[in-house]
């Protein structure tokens, strides 16, 4: 029984490797609740102690701020104003609705209609749009940095099975 669990922790946690790369798929989350199944099926003795457990739910939280905060401060850091934020915000939220593609162009769309509303010439919405896209990129590469340093933790704190 203890190498099915195994098993699923190991496929639980690469499916939350690969969600960290798709937008708007928990990928860090299920990583962590891989480790919590493992810990809960598995007991004390044979998985991860809560100071590691407590070590993964902090990163996870890391993550999700660096979701939240990348694509704002790109934006930022390319001279988006706050029209470009909200758009960014708004293009995100309609996003979801439109899939993957939506999720990925749906902020960049978003800023570049603030800024071009916010009295911007066409360059400067552009600069922002592509400020988003650059931090939006920037937050999942962190998150894959995230994701893999959870994974590689649990799997050496982890006592081998067998």
């Amino acid at each position: 029984m203890q190498l099915f669990w195994w098993a699923t922790t190991l496929i639980l946690m690469a499916v939350g490797i690969i969600g960290t790369v798709l937008p708007a798929f928990p990928g860090t989350t299920l990583i962590l609740s891989a480790a919590l199944i493992h810990r809960f099926m598995l007991g004390a003795k044979e998985s991860v102690g809560w100071p590691v457990i407590a070590g993964l739910v902090l990163l996870t939280l890391i993550s999700y701020a660096i979701d939240f905060a990348g694509g704002w401060l790109g934006a930022r850091r390319f001279g988006a104003t706050r029209w470009g934020m909200f758009g960014a915000l708004l293009g995100g939220i309609v996003g979801i609705f439109f899939s993957l593609p939506g999720l990925l162009f749906g902020p960049i769309i978003g800023a570049v209609a603030g800024e071009l509303i916010g009295g911007k010439r066409l360059v400067d919405a552009g600069r922002a749009g592509w400020g988003t896209l650059l931090g939006n990129l920037a937050a999942m590469l962190g998150k894959v940095v995230i994701a893999l340093a959870m994974v590689c933790w649990f799997l050496t704190a982890a006592p081998a099975p067998f």
